[in-house]
């Protein structure tokens, strides 16, 4: 039979118990002072009762968090207008010892503002009997007013000791640092054999296709509807639609499915409205455990406290190539595991899992020189590796600046123009992470086996900072999955920072963009000062050419002349005739940004939150935005021709040569009739297809300058370079 206790007061911990029968389980309280291993604590969070309302209507928007130790550990759904809420949300959380308390905080969630306190409470866990589940009532209180009633949560807890495990732990994600970005906290555990430890147990894939007869929540009789997806801490969040009911989205999202049995995946309609808060549509779940793996479901959601439904394609996959282990045991240096990863993307398995592209191996092995974070001169470092969503984390070494890890990542590549990003922090324990320096790696530059020293960069990695790590790096790919999945979009992430208004951004986009459209303006000029005859030979030169070529013009000669181009600056890069400068104003911009955000950093605090909600703050970032995306557009084309990425422009050439060859052969209307044809018949044949331009999606992979001017591998200092090192070491 189960316990049924009720915390009364959040200071002593102590509890009144029922105990119907005691057969089983022993106690834990006079647990001796060194623990032999680590206990697992898994908990349900039942629901609420009787909470208190913190909104205008008498209501509240209640979620909950567990902390241990200072570190949040868990973090519940939002349950919309209710002040008896019904979660039935489970976690398992690994402790070093049952001493440390569970905390648990109750927030009402308010948009764009700070959510409100409605209570917190203590669960002492040496109460607890060990492989006993317990339910357990706990009464909400507020330190500043103890003698308020603001109700009761209701958990269920089962606390068993976990033997034989290594106490070293790997953070794999962890509580937010960045103002926008929030990370889940989850720990892995090496066994005593240093064996390598997979993450996650799969993926899940979502097609958010459309809604239909959603609610309209504006006067117009419209709404401007998106969708929130959550899983765990990860979130997604799709494109708005403009005044419909009936919006088609066509996005896809992946998830990492971390818990053998599934998991919730929560979802939730809203209507934009600038300048104030999103009106809720509807709410909508699905159980991942009643799917079957490895096939897709078409799901019609019904919307809860709204109106309406969802319709999705849902797919179970089995497990990515993703892991942790120690330097001593790594993949690549294992000849069978070696020789079965380079099968796996030989050329012969080409249109074998196109999306199976690679294969990558991160060797993190120490940090040289880094910052000093704390007052005693120290820092408390740790070392996340991100590859587009795929987040891992090493231990934290403390106090030291010559910090080393030696941990061997491995991640599934989805995309070879993704960049590998490792960014150092030390680690606060009551406070945010600071921020100690950051690399960015694009795939298609490393050398493999390679062990080199990074100069660490700012957050905008623009500029240098104190330190150096040392990474070894392998990438293992096919070459024509790669370039299949380049004229595919690009995977979202689900952790970015919120766009917010800039003065250095805003003018570093407009010069940007007006450099690109400069471009367009003098090749204007100088065509018509042909017309002119400025230039007599120059031209009449042009007049002859241009009697030629209109005379003699097939429709193949667009893409070879392009083809000509490409070639021609190609040779001229060969030759050591590069015409690439490097972009000493993007650089300058960048830099000034960085002050800037430097700045609002430390007048945020005194600004508060209401100077940041007005209309006119989106309207702003809407224009900075598509200046960006203007200003990139361009100079993506740019960097194809000046072969920026040697892949992109040899996969553009292999595809302009087709484009001649088949311009050359066939008829114009046979290749107009095919695509018409392929066009009309398109939603026939694939309803649910993601919508995409293959021309867009090629230069989505294509850097901006600026992006240029931050995967840029800084100079290191020479003294950091392993040779030198090993010589004084020698000496």
């Amino acid at each position: 039979m189960l316990d049924s206790c009720k915390l009364k007061s959040t200071s002593s911990f102590p509890f009144t118990c029922s105990k119907r029968q005691n057969t089983v389980g022993t106690s834990n309280a006079d647990l001796p002072l060194v623990d032999p291993g680590m206990y697992q604590l898994d908990i349900t969070l039942r629901r609420g009762k009787n909470l208190a309302a913190r909104d205008r209507g008498g209501t509240s928007d209640p979620y909950v968090k567990f902390k241990i130790g200072g570190k949040e550990v868990f973090r519940s759904k939002i349950i919309h207008k209710n002040l008896n809420p019904v979660w039935e949300e489970k976690t398992c959380i690994l402790i070093d010892h049952p001493r440390e308390p569970l905390y648990i905080k109750v927030f009402d969630y308010d948009f764009g503002l700070q959510d409100d306190f409605m209570g917190s409470a203590f669960l002492d866990l040496t109460l607890l009997e060990l492989k006993r589940p317990t339910d357990v009532t706990l009464t909400l209180k507020d330190p500043h007013y103890p003698d308020h009633d603001l109700g009761t949560i209701l958990l269920s807890v089962i606390l068993t000791p976990k033997e034989g495990e290594q106490r070293d732990v790997t953070m794999l994600m962890r509580k937010s640092w960045k103002r926008s970005s929030k990370f889940q906290t989850q720990s892995l555990r090496l066994s005593d054999l240093h064996r390598k430890s997979h993450l996650w147990r799969g993926i899940v894939s979502i097609t958010l296709i459309e809604g239909r007869d959603l609610k309209a929540m504006d006067s117009n009789g419209f709404s401007d509807p998106y969708v929130k997806f959550r899983l765990g801490h990860q979130k997604y969040k799709s494109k708005i639609m403009p005044k419909t009911l009936n919006p088609q989205w066509r996005e896809q999202f992946d998830f990492h499915l971390y818990e053998e049995r599934g998991g919730i995946i929560d979802i939730t309609a809203w209507d934009k409205d600038a300048g104030k808060r999103d009106d809720f549509i509807g709410r909508c779940q699905i159980d991942l455990s009643a799917l079957s793996r490895e096939q897709t479901h078409k799901l019609e959601l019904q919307l809860e406290e709204g109106e309406g439904h969802l319709v999705l394609l849902v797919t179970l996959t089995a497990s990515a190539t993703v892991s942790i282990s120690d330097l001593s045991v790594n993949s690549l240096e294992d000849q069978k595991e070696r020789e079965a990863i380079l099968k796996r993307y030989s050329p012969m398995r080409m249109f074998h899992n196109v999306k199976d592209v690679g294969f990558l191996q991160v060797k993190v092995i120490r940090a040289e020189g880094l910052m000093a974070a704390d007052v005693t001169g120290k820092s408390d470092p740790f070392c996340v590796v991100e590859l587009n969503n795929d987040r891992l984390l090493t231990h934290t070494v403390y106090k030291n600046l010559n910090p080393e890890w030696n941990k061997v990542f491995t991640f599934n590549i989805k995309d070879i123009h993704s960049v590998l990003e490792v960014t150092v922090y030390d680690e606060d324990r009551d406070r945010s992470a600071d921020f100690l320096g950051k690399v960015a790696i694009p795939l298609l530059t490393i050398q493999n086996g390679e062990q080199k020293a990074y100069v660490l960069k700012n957050k905008q990695l623009t500029g240098p900072t104190k330190g150096v790590i040392y990474l070894e790096i392998d990438v293992i790919f096919n070459a024509v999955k790669a370039s299949i999945r380049t004229l595919i979009p690009k995977e979202q992430k689900y952790i970015e920072e919120e766009n917010r208004l800039s003065k250095q951004l805003l003018l570093r986009n407009f010069i940007r963009m007006k450099r690109c459209v400069m471009v367009l303006v003098n090749t204007a000029y100088y065509i018509n000062s042909c017309f002119d005859w400025d230039s007599p030979p120059r031209s009449l030169a042009a007049f002859v050419l241009f009697l030629f070529v209109v005379w003699n013009f097939e429709l193949y000669m667009i893409p070879l002349v392009l083809l000509l181009l490409l070639t021609w600056n190609y040779f001229l890069i060969k030759s050591g005739k590069d015409n690439r400068q490097r972009d000493t104003v993007v650089e300058d911009m960048l830099e000034d940004e960085e002050e800037e955000d430097d700045k609002d950093d430390k007048d945020s605090e005194k600004k508060g939150f209401i100077n940041k909600i007005y209309a006119i703050q989106e309207v702003c970032v809407s224009v900075q935005n598509i200046l960006d995306e203007v200003a990139s557009f361009g100079e993506r084309i740019k960097n194809t021709f000046n072969w920026t990425v040697p892949f992109l422009s040899w996969l553009a050439i292999a595809a302009l040569c087709v484009f001649t060859i088949i311009l050359y052969f066939i008829p114009l209307r046979y290749i107009v009739l095919v695509w018409g044809i392929n066009k009309f018949t398109k939603k026939l044949r694939s309803p649910y297809a993601i919508d995409n331009n293959e021309l867009l999606d090629f230069l989505s992979r294509v850097p901006s300058d600026v992006q240029v001017v931050q995967y840029q591998e800084l100079k290191q200092d020479p003294s950091h370079s392993p040779c030198k090192r090993k010589k004084n070491n020698l000496g």
